[in-house]
């Protein structure tokens, strides 16, 4: 960490709060304090805590881009594209949670960002609605409804990764071992929805 510059600095700690926390009870003056800087300084780099969360969901963006094209180079056609993009996904949930609670926090109903992150998002979006009607239509996957299919995995990554207490309430507890076990869940379905 002591490699990164001070706006590299900023920009992890408020995604880790924006995701955690999020936007409402992030405040700049405990990012400061919390990073041993004073707010200026943040304010030099970020005029505003709504060009901060722009700058972290501008981030977050590129990072779940590199993630989804990193897997997708990886990844064959048919099921082994899917089963590697999950599985991916399933790194970045384990690794870095908070970019996942970023992206729940800033799709919900009347953010800010919401707009900004859907920009960032959907040339993904289409490649993997694309990707499933190709598949389908070459006979390897059964005849489904794509946006229905995507939907489903994203909350199931996303939920796993942000919604803790949820998993506490239902008797699963986040440990590695669950979390896996979640993951050949969604699998099994995904394989049992796609796979003809």
């Amino acid at each position: 960490m002591n490699d990164l510059s001070t706006k590299e600095r900023v920009l992890l700690a408020a995604t880790a709060s924006f995701g955690t926390n999020g936007y409402d009870a992030t405040s700049l003056d405990a990012l400061a304090r919390d990073l041993g800087i004073r707010k200026q300084t943040i304010l030099y780099h970020f005029p505003s805590k709504e060009v901060l969360l722009a700058a972290v969901v501008d981030q977050a963006g590129q990072d779940f881009r590199t993630t989804i094209e990193d897997a997708l180079v990886d990844a064959g056609p048919g099921w082994d594209g899917v089963e590697a993009l999950v599985r991916r996904m399933f790194r970045l949930a384990l690794a870095r949670p908070e970019l996942l609670g970023l992206l729940r926090e800033v799709s919900r109903p009347g953010s800010s960002t919401a707009h900004r992150l859907t920009t960032q998002m959907e040339p993904l979006i289409a490649r993997g609605r694309l990707f499933l009607k190709r598949e389908m239509r070459a006979g390897r996957f059964q005849q489904a409804d794509a946006n229905i299919v995507m939907l489903s995995a994203y909350s199931t990554i996303v939920g796993v990764a942000t919604e803790v207490e949820v998993s506490r309430a239902l008797g699963i507890e986040p440990t590695l071992r669950s979390m896996v076990h979640r993951r050949q869940e969604l699998l099994r379905f995904l394989h049992s929805a796609l796979v003809a």
